[in-house]
């Protein structure tokens, strides 16, 4: 609130936040903390103990549920340990959310989904910045998992029974720099193009707006070469 000029001081942005129901604050180390100053909001009058301890009792209580205050012996997640991380389980349950929560906007004559038994033989195009670069397909204040886990586009539709032939076309988001050759011969041949396009964190994260909601740099001249 500090910087974006709703308040002057971190006491003011204390005491705003408090009244406003905030009891958790994402904080930069220990020595500029906002809610450092709340002792002085409390002393001043700008709030109230009563209302400290109510802000205070969800987040103590969440911590019991937790079991942050039991013996380690109670506590189920004091027995995980490494194997617990990437395990066959949690990597399972990581496609069934990715698979569920894919929003599908258009599927004209019924193209998706691609099945393996489909595409036997046939010529498939994968092209665009997002097709193979691991780097962008994690959004701001996503974890960074190691790499052999990490499927890019390319990486999946290789699986297909198809031959897969790929171009980036631009090697980051912002495509600054296309090459216009690289994706007509990709797609050229191919049975079904798949066009990967987007934004990441080259472009806006927190903090980092875009001025406008079109495709970055030349990527909506890669979607028109790819699908021509």
């Amino acid at each position: 609130m500090l910087g974006h000029h709703y308040t002057r001081t971190f006491l003011e942005t204390a005491v705003a936040s408090m009244n406003a129901g905030c009891n958790l604050e994402l904080s930069y180390g220990m020595r500029n903390n906002v809610f450092m100053h709340i002792p002085q909001a409390l002393a001043m009058g700008n709030i109230t103990l009563q209302m400290l301890r109510d802000r205070v009792r969800p987040l103590f209580y969440t911590r019991m549920r937790l079991g942050e205050f039991d013996p380690p012996a109670m506590n189920p997640y004091s027995t995980l340990d490494l194997s617990a991380v990437q395990s066959p389980e949690h990597r399972n349950l990581s496609l069934e959310a990715a698979v569920k929560s894919f929003v599908l906007l258009k599927n004209v004559r019924g193209t998706l989904p691609l099945r393996a038994r489909d595409m036997a033989g046939k010529r498939l195009a994968v092209v665009g910045p997002f097709a193979d670069n691991p780097r962008v397909l994690f959004g701001d204040y996503a974890p960074v998992p190691e790499p052999r886990y990490i499927y890019t586009p390319r990486r999946g539709l290789e699986t297909l029974m198809a031959n897969v032939s790929f171009a980036a076309g631009c090697r980051e988001p912002r495509c600054q720099q296309y090459s216009r050759a690289e994706v007509a011969g990709a797609v050229g041949a191919a049975d079904v193009v798949v066009v990967c396009l987007g934004t990441g964190t080259d472009v806006e994260t927190e903090a980092k707006d875009r001025r406008d909601l079109s495709l970055p740099g030349h990527q909506l001249e890669l979607l028109q070469d790819a699908v021509q």
